[in-house]
């Protein structure tokens, strides 16, 4: 590790998100015009914002994509002035901010949509751009099919009289990591049924979109007009062991200083509970990191990491501060780097290979890392001595 000592640290390749944008960018628009919006919401995916924010933009990424008006207005604060959707919203909410600074927001009711036409008279000739949200079958966030209907009636009303302008009209997959699950060509068929309806009521929205990351990559027929991608613009495959390889590049290491290391005895056991105990004299060492920075517990005793040309498992639950893994008879000395994750160039684990030893998906591993980790970023177009996980 160079620069400063921390104890542990997320390191970012900016320049993987540009590649990624552009893969995904090219691979969407194959067969026609399609826009891509990336979606930055959770602190990027744990990849941090602002900054995947503006790698996307200065790949081409036609939109972005956030959950909150607060993530919304953040952007506008750091100086992104482009296409920018914001999802969710509760009940009371002021969008009046998020109207002024040009942030499409979504409405998936009549109350909700009601809120932001009140917000949206006061705001020039258009009013409030929004999108209209429906539920094709996920049963999560959007309008309800028996009240598509209502929400696109009162939609054209509202944009007849100027206080709002639908830009919009989308829903959300349930099952696009799994192609052959009967609720894609049945979301589908029911997202196209919305857009006949709403074109009934007279709304003539500049984009609709269904496809997320995986649908991106494995549905070309739910493209539409846009496509929204996540995971993927962080190099992490969507729907792992389906999805077609692209040549998608994991943007984030985490890596540590090797505490300590020293020998135990068979017998011994590791951590707390002892559910490890060494069934042979070896050696181990202590890694600054535990679930207070976002490493799941639940993958103790099944995870590993990377330590000096090799993969060292994880012996014993994972604690609140730090973890220790097997080093199988070697003592490497206190400053030892050790790769916690990265692209898996050098062998090191993936966060794909962390999920599978939580039983969770990438996503989760990456979004939920921090605590007291210092992550910074890096752009190995820039500098080629900061490509992959040695920055």
């Amino acid at each position: 590790m160079t620069g400063p000592a921390h104890r542990a640290e997320i390191v970012v390749d900016v320049a993987a998100i540009r590649h990624n944008v552009r893969v995904l960018k090219d691979l969407v628009s194959a067969d026609g015009p399609v826009a891509l919006m990336v979606v930055v919401k959770a602190d990027g995916y744990g990849h941090g914002m602002v900054e995947s924010a503006a790698a996307a933009r200065e790949a081409g990424a036609d939109w972005l994509g956030v959950a909150t008006l607060e993530e919304a207005l953040a952007l506008r604060a750091a100086g992104d002035h482009g296409p920018l959707l914001c999802w969710l919203s509760a009940p009371g909410d002021d969008f009046a901010a998020a109207v002024a600074a040009g942030v499409e927001v979504t409405a998936y009711t009549v109350a909700e949509l009601d809120e932001v036409a009140a917000v949206g008279g006061a705001h020039g000739e258009d009013g409030a751009r929004v999108q209209l949200k429906v539920d094709t079958g996920l049963s999560r966030g959007g309008s309800p099919r028996a009240q598509w209907r209502d929400l696109f009636a009162a939609a054209a009303a509202h944009e007849r009289a100027g206080r709002i302008r639908v830009t919009g009209v989308w829903s959300h997959l349930a099952a696009s990591d799994e192609p052959a699950h009967p609720a894609n060509d049945a979301q589908e068929a029911a997202f196209r049924e919305a857009l006949a309806l709403a074109a009934d009521a007279g709304l003539d929205p500049d984009v609709t979109h269904l496809a997320n990351s995986a649908a991106a990559l494995l549905r070309p027929s739910s493209h539409f007009d846009l496509v929204r991608c996540g995971i993927a613009t962080y190099g992490l495959d969507p729907a792992p062991g389906v999805s077609p390889r692209v040549g998608l590049r994991p943007a984030m290491t985490v890596r540590a200083r090797l505490l300590m290391s020293k020998p135990i005895a068979a017998g011994d056991g590791v951590s707390y509970g002892h559910t490890w105990v060494a069934d042979r004299d070896t050696t181990v060492g202590v890694v600054p990191v535990g679930y207070g920075e976002g490493i799941p517990r639940a993958a103790s005793n099944s995870a590993s990491v990377w330590v000096e040309d090799s993969r060292r498992p994880v012996r014993g639950r994972v604690c609140m501060d730090q973890l220790v893994v097997d080093l199988h008879g070697e003592l490497p000395p206190p400053g030892t780097e050790v790769l916690v994750l990265g692209p898996g160039d050098r062998g090191e684990p993936t966060a794909q290979d962390w999920a599978e030893a939580a039983d969770t998906i990438s996503y989760e591993i990456v979004t939920r890392l921090g605590g007291r980790m210092v992550r910074r970023h890096v752009d190995s177009d820039a500098d080629p001595d900061t490509e992959g996980t040695a920055p």
